[in-house]
């Protein structure tokens, strides 16, 4: 029977009232605390060769420590510290560079779709415990892996994308059975925005380290805590509130009566209608082009802070982190801004979803073309790209969690199949990017930002022509078509 109009958001929470279930110490903001500390560590684990990389490489390798000089003056740090220089040199040029820092995404690519197809049968909990574990391992194996050869550091670098490749479909899937409908913005961009302060705080960190020490221990500190979060996941985590130890009996049946008419019991997984959705692809447009921009200013940021903007590798850090520490506030801020909407001012999911997108990806491409017209004014460059990068963060509660509100049974995958496709520019981003930067010029870096800003705007479009926000007819038992 279909659910009138005028009734589309009582049904979700009439039975239990999340006034009479505590947000504070609730298992569901628990997995999302714990979640936020695990893509923390997962972002960090990812991002620290890019600080690391301007070290492990031996000055006059690259051609564009000559052609620098006389775009920008050197911007002088104010802190005079002998830095430590025992780290191994290896002398890799532009295009090997691109290639070890792309290398990542060849591994993380393969994980996705599989992974959110374990995560339907077998669990999301297994999955991204493993899945960050492995992660751990290989990061600690980077030094060796280094010193053995370009070769050996490319395959350990896919390898670790292979174990983080499974996380975000695990975590989605885990969310379709954890996150009531209306708190989906909140709980989601809690757990994800660890990943955002995961770069906050390993790009200067990184820095630090590298400065002060040595290269080698970036890999080593961020491994160990990979690996020890591990055990507290391993031990304080359940895949659904069914089978949580310690949840209230309150909280276990407001989540189950909110996602009664949601999710479907089918075994069997409906590819050909998923594929044929123009929903699914709407957010695959999306998140490939919001990609493109963040994969190549995630990889390439330090380099261009150095190469044209002429800060050392401790300023660079603090500076490379800025624009992360903007999108990290955002994604907070906006998940509880997109629930309040939907809830007290009654808009609609998909009103939400749009309106968050554009101005999560219009805004980026302007102020990124702005960002390479500014020449050598330092504040003007770092504020662009701050704000470029912080604007972002609407994203989250728009397309990014939209895989939940079109289908929840089936989230893990539909992020598998998006992410697949959003990975490819981490893959071919940063070689592109390399290629066009050889002589590190201004105007070459402008003609990167322009590609950037050009695709987000697409994507920006095509969403908004193409979502949905309504649970599609696939997507649950007996094709029951039911709105959020």
């Amino acid at each position: 029977m279909e659910t009138e109009e005028g009734e589309d958001r009582t049904p979700l929470l009439k039975e239990s009232q999340p006034g009479t279930v505590p947000v504070c110490c609730s298992a569901r903001y628990n997995l999302a605390l714990l979640a936020f500390f695990g893509f923390f560590l997962l972002y960090a684990l990812r991002v620290n060769l890019s600080v690391a990389l301007v070290d492990m490489v031996e000055p006059n390798t690259s051609l564009a420590k000559n052609t620098t000089s006389n775009v920008c003056p050197e911007h002088s740090s104010a802190i005079n510290v002998p830095r430590n220089t025992t780290g191994e040199k290896y002398s890799w040029d532009a295009d090997t560079q691109g290639w070890i820092l792309g290398s990542f995404f060849y591994g993380y690519i393969i994980t996705q779709i599989p992974g959110g197809y374990l995560a339907s049968k077998i669990g999301g909990k297994l999955l991204l415990g493993f899945g960050v574990f492995g992660t751990s391992v290989f990061t600690l194996l980077t030094p060796l892996a280094a010193n053995l050869g370009v070769g050996y550091l490319i395959a350990v670098r896919a390898l670790e994308g292979l174990g983080e490749g499974v996380t975000f479909p695990a975590m989605h899937s885990m969310w379709s059975s954890w996150a009531p409908p209306l708190e989906r913005s909140k709980l989601l961009s809690i757990s994800y925005a660890g990943a955002q302060l995961g770069t906050v705080v390993s790009l200067p960190l990184s820095g630090l380290i590298c400065y002060y020490m040595n290269w080698v221990y970036v890999f080593y500190i961020f491994g160990a805590l990979g690996v020890l979060w591990f055990f507290f996941w391993m031990w304080l985590v359940s895949d659904t509130p069914e089978t949580h130890r310690s949840i209230s009996h309150a909280e276990r049946e407001y989540i189950l009566s909110s996602l009664k008419d949601q999710l479907s019991t089918q075994k069997s997984v409906p590819w050909r209608r998923i594929l044929e959705s123009l929903p699914l692809w709407a957010i695959v447009v999306a998140h490939f082009s919001y990609n493109w921009t963040f994969y190549t200013l995630l990889t390439l940021l330090p380099t261009y802070m150095k190469e044209i903007l002429r800060f050392d590798a401790q300023e660079n850090g603090f500076l490379s982190a800025l624009p992360y520490f903007g999108c990290w506030l955002c994604i907070i801020l906006s998940g509880q801004i997109a629930d309040y909407l939907r809830e007290k001012q009654n808009l609609s999911t998909v009103c939400v979803r749009k309106c968050f997108t554009l101005i999560g990806m219009i805004g980026p491409a302007m102020f990124l073309v702005a960002a390479g017209f500014i020449g050598c004014n330092y504040a003007l460059a770092v504020a662009f790209v701050t704000i470029s990068t912080t604007l972002g963060g609407f994203c989250t509660s728009g397309y990014s969690i939209n895989h939940l509100d079109i289908a929840p049974s089936y989230a893990g995958i539909l992020l598998g199949i998006t992410n697949s496709f959003a990975t490819i520019p981490g893959m071919v981003g940063p070689v592109i990017a390399k290629n066009l930067t050889h002589n590190n010029t201004v105007g070459e870096w402008q003609t990167v930002f322009y590609i950037a800003a050009s695709i987000n705007l697409f994507g920006a479009i095509f969403f908004a022509l193409f979502a949905s926000g309504e649970v599609q007819d696939w997507a649950v038992s007996g094709y029951h078509l039911h709105r959020n």
